[in-house]
């Protein structure tokens, strides 16, 4: 008996495995090693007006057919073998031809043969015809015959639906694989759609490799797997690119011990692969898989059925869990654009907790943008979820669901008409206050006019006189013409940008230019302001002792702003003043009671 051959890998043999080789050497399990591409296809050009007029023809008269290829010569003695074809014909050295058919039309063989072989006359080149089904190249590969596979794969193709590609790119992977790990590899099978005939030109190509980790000593087996799966997975690169096609190859690896594991545990996944994959290499393992499974001998465990059936009674629990997790969903998909919307109106997003509450004063009362009905489904939403969460809302039904939605859909769907609603309100409100910021500003700075004499002394004594830039009056009148729009209705929400964007300009040249003048005059050394409604007595000495009286308080004009002050510290700067009021006050004071009060208006 010969002596066994250790199976043993370690981490340094794996690495020569995985060394860098010549790719184009000749690659196991070919019968002339990877197809010669490009030596086929300078014959083919020798014969390329004759076999395109047998390629034609047979296409016409058959168009079921699945794929016509050239066979490689060196396959040509094992289907003259398997065919028997005369020892004449043999001597003849004719050019081999794989034409495949569906299985269903296997019944007219002996009629298509007939006429195949009168069409090959017709040409008068000198072809043997090989008529196969895809069941007779799959037995090729249940009775390990897998040479024949090997030959079929690097055909030249003529016409191919798709078929052949398929089984290129498989079979060139294959031998990559081989080529570098052969004793590691216990099967390498083909599954999916090409097996079970429903493939085209753009399906998947599904294959398994199963790694024989029984023998392995030196590396885990975990570790075995990941060295292996990374280069596996590399040459599927290689194979599609040498294979010319764009069908997408999908390796599943999986350890001989992992595998029969989940074969035990009744995984579908592996009954499936089981029962309907091709090997396109076996050293033994697979096939007798298949015929046991056939036989009925390959069972779940019990563990693994009572496993299974425990899912089946689970299946209620989950889905309604499933239910309750679609009203979560739902709940987060109605308050989170709600809350954009509170601070769209400038508020802070309200937690749940206080949601319905908080949008009741704000959208309903104070922005009068949404209606009762909407701000029920917000209610519903949060009190179901409120349920959830206490654990009181156990299972809900797939109508209540249903309905659920419906009303959370159309509650967003308000809920941008009233974003609509809002921008417009904020753009009127905006044009507004720009109005009234730059003329404020203006009769400041030129006197309390009408806005017709305000816009005119602007052009005369701040533009002609180059005080502020020309494109300014461009953007004063886009104010005015704002204002009037607003008046009649017609405001558009984008000229209000536009001119929130260019106002600020404006109003600094407007500022630049009073602190330039240093000093703003006044009619008297006393005025009476008003601000949000209140008003205060300005008290002007000039230099530092400058006071606001509102009432009882008195507060200092300071650079760094209103501090508290007293009557006597009042009385003290008026008397060393000697009772003068200053007639000439700094700009830097009126910059003082703008940043804080804010907008204010100067009675008298």
């Amino acid at each position: 008996m010969a002596e066994k051959k250790s199976n043993n890998i370690s981490s340094k043999d794996l690495k020569n495995k995985m060394a860098p080789e010549n790719k184009y050497e000749k690659l196991p399990g070919n019968v002339e090693g990877a197809p010669d591409m490009a030596k086929m296809a300078e014959d083919m050009e020798k014969l390329k007006t004759k076999l395109d007029a047998f390629k034609k023809k047979v296409i016409e008269k058959y168009k079921f057919t699945i794929a016509l290829g050239m066979l490689p010569k060196g396959a040509n003695i094992i289907f003259e073998e398997e065919e028997a074809v005369p020892k004449e014909v043999i001597e003849s050295k004719p050019i081999h031809i794989i034409m495949l058919m569906p299985e269903e039309h296997y019944k007219d063989l002996a009629k298509i043969k007939e006429e195949v072989v009168n069409i090959v006359k017709e040409t008068k080149e000198n072809l043997w015809v090989h008529i196969k089904t895809p069941v007779d190249l799959w037995n090729y590969g249940l009775d390990s015959r897998f040479e024949f596979l090997d030959a079929i794969s690097a055909a030249y193709p003529l016409f191919d639906n798709g078929f052949l590609g398929a089984l290129r790119v498989a079979n060139i992977h294959k031998s990559l694989v081989l080529r570098t790990f052969d004793k590691y590899v216990t099967t390498y099978v083909i599954a999916g759609s090409l097996v079970r005939g429903t493939a085209d030109k753009d399906s998947d190509v599904d294959v398994f490799v199963i790694i024989d980790d029984t023998d392995v000593k030196r590396l885990s087996r975990i570790e075995l797997l990941e060295k292996l799966r990374a280069k596996i997975y590399d040459y599927v690169r290689e194979a599609t690119a040498l294979a010319g096609v764009k069908n997408i190859l999908n390796v599943q690896v999986y350890l001989l011990t992992d595998f029969w594991q989940s074969v035990k545990d009744a995984q579908p996944v592996m009954f499936t692969f089981i029962r309907d994959g091709i090997p396109l290499y076996d050293r033994g393992t697979f096939i007798p898989w298949k015929r046991l499974l056939l036989m009925g001998k390959i069972k779940p465990s019990p563990e693994a059925i009572e496993q299974y059936m425990k899912q089946g009674e689970q299946t209620v629990d989950i889905v309604k869990r499933r239910l309750l997790d679609i009203m979560v969903d739902i709940y987060f998909g109605v308050v989170t654009p709600t809350q954009a919307l509170m601070m769209l109106v400038g508020e802070a997003p309200p937690v749940p907790k206080v949601l319905v509450e908080e949008v009741k004063k704000v959208l309903v009362e104070r922005e009068k943008v949404m209606n009762s009905k909407d701000i029920k489904t917000l209610e519903k939403a949060v009190n179901m979820y409120k349920q959830y969460e206490y654990g009181k809302l156990k299972e809900l039904s797939g109508k209540e669901i249903d309905e659920l939605l419906k009303e959370s859909t159309e509650y967003n769907k308000q809920l941008k008409n009233m974003i609509k609603k809002i921008e417009k309100k904020m753009s009127e409100k905006a044009a507004e206050e720009i109005y009234s910021e730059v003329f404020t500003l203006l009769k400041t700075l030129l006197g309390d006019k009408s806005q017709e004499a305000l816009i005119e002394d602007f052009e005369n004594k701040l533009v002609k006189k180059g005080k502020v830039s020309p494109k300014l009056s461009f953007v004063l009148k886009e104010i005015v013409n704002v204002k009037r729009k607003l008046k009649e209705g017609k405001l558009n929400t984008k000229e209000v940008d536009r001119v929130k964007r260019d106002v600020w300009e404006l109003v600094n040249a407007l500022t630049e230019y009073g602190q330039r003048t240093d000093l703003i005059c006044s009619e008297r050394g006393t005025m009476l302001i008003m601000y949000k409604g209140r008003k205060a007595e300005l008290v002007l000495m000039g230099n530092e002792n400058n006071f606001m009286i509102e009432g009882n308080v008195i507060k200092k004009i300071t650079p760094a702003g209103l501090k508290d002050s007293t009557k006597e510290e009042f009385e003290k700067a008026f008397s060393e003043h000697k009772g003068r009021l200053s007639t000439k006050v700094s700009a830097d004071v009126f910059a003082v009671l703008k940043k804080e009060l804010g907008d204010f208006e100067i009675v008298f």
